[in-house]
């Protein structure tokens, strides 16, 4: 049974989601939900959940539709998953899958029905927002869909439902008019960042808020560590040790039910990172500023102290920042690039680069970067024009 930090308090006591999974007498997954304050609070909610729901007979029986397969699956990853990956699993297969496929027997699916599954999904259109105009799924969602829908069999075939993958002979989704490119990666160099933040700073300094310097220090942590959005969201006070920072945590502001307080994105995201001398200045600084406020703890966050900064409110700021400094626009996921970037061009290892954004593979980082060392090649021809 997951317990979930929310972004909530109550009487100084930390808000939790408490989730219960169970499957009822016809053999339906259900989840039941109920918000607490306080940790032990959590704990006895808990408890007290199990007791009252234990007595709900599971079902034993093997799957026999796509919809029950898609029940179990989503009950059984709702423990080893973050919250925001399940999300996402949800979402491809509700909307793309289950409303085509549900009520089809495992043992029946073959290629002939999948591939009228994928011509359906081609074919499909939807509206866009704010406009009278229909446009059809990106390939790249199509292909996510497929994936999706991939590793629900591969989960029947380990579970011993069905004997193989009956999308083993149907291949994803693919744009036959694609011409393959490699995605042109948005980066600010470093006098570009130097004008971005001097303008973040200016509006923090003319209004004194501690909104504005929270912009300011956000988009500073972003360019210094390479960190992603909801990991600098989520970082608190007691995140920060001396000349280190500790990615412990990430916030995910677009699930249903309000924020959500999860793990890293991996493993891998659980990393310490040594600050610059730059960065443990402004943090020391913002530090100063947030004790002014009455009932001041370490468990403040970094950037927004009592609460975290909105996704919609940065984005905004963002572009503002950028406009005023005369300056193209990049995502806020594109600082991520912009520290890489800076790194690479000095002749940091790959390694060392993939450890500091927290990839869970080296090859990520390579994929990503490998055309950016350009200087390589040019050194590899030089050292070989004097071998004569």
């Amino acid at each position: 049974m997951p317990i979930y930090k929310i972004d909530k308090k109550k009487d100084g006591k930390q808000g939790y989601r408490v989730i219960f999974c169970y499957t009822d007498n016809t053999g339906k997954a259900k989840n039941v939900e109920r918000v607490v304050y306080g940790a032990q609070e959590a704990k006895d909610k808990e408890t007290e959940l199990i007791q009252e729901y234990k007595k709900a007979p599971i079902a034993i029986d093997t799957p026999k539709t796509l919809q029950a397969l898609y029940d179990e699956y989503i009950r059984e990853k709702t423990h080893i998953v973050r919250e925001t990956t399940l999300d996402k699993t949800k979402q491809n297969l509700k909307r793309y899958v289950l409303p085509y496929l549900k009520d089809i027997k495992l043992s029946k699916f073959n290629a002939k029905i999948l591939d009228e599954w994928k011509n359906t999904i081609s074919e499909l259109t939807l509206q866009k927002k704010n406009s009278q105009n229909r446009t059809t799924l990106a390939v790249t969602t199509k292909q996510n869909i497929y994936r999706e829908l991939r590793a629900l069999f591969n989960y029947a075939v380990d579970k011993e439902y069905i004997p193989r993958n009956p999308l083993h002979n149907v291949n994803n989704f693919k744009d036959p008019y694609e011409i393959p490119t490699r995605e042109k990666i948005q980066y600010y160099t470093p006098e570009e960042f130097k004008k971005y933040i001097a303008v973040a700073k200016q509006i923090a300094e003319a209004s004194d808020s501690l909104t504005d310097w929270g912009y300011y220090v956000f988009f500073c942590i972003a360019f210094y560590t390479g960190m992603r959005k909801g990991e600098i969201n989520a970082l608190k006070w007691s995140d920060d040790e001396k000349n280190y920072i500790h990615v412990r945590r990430s916030i995910a502001q677009k699930l249903k039910g309000g924020d959500r307080e999860t793990p890293p994105k991996s493993k891998s995201s659980y990393r310490t990172l040594q600050k610059p001398l730059p960065l443990i200045k402004i943090l020391k600084e913002h530090k100063d500023r947030q004790k002014q406020i009455k009932g001041f703890t370490e468990d403040f966050r970094i950037c927004g102290g009592i609460s975290t900064l909105r996704d919609t409110s940065i984005d905004y700021r963002n572009r503002k920042f950028a406009k005023l400094a005369n300056l193209k626009r990049i995502r806020v996921h594109d600082f991520r690039h912009t520290h890489a970037t800076v790194l690479i061009n000095e002749g940091i290892n790959i390694q060392e680069i993939a450890r500091r954004l927290g990839h869970s593979k080296v090859e990520i980082t390579w994929n990503t970067y490998a055309h950016l060392y350009p200087r390589e090649e040019e050194r590899a021809v030089k050292i070989l024009n004097k071998i004569k």
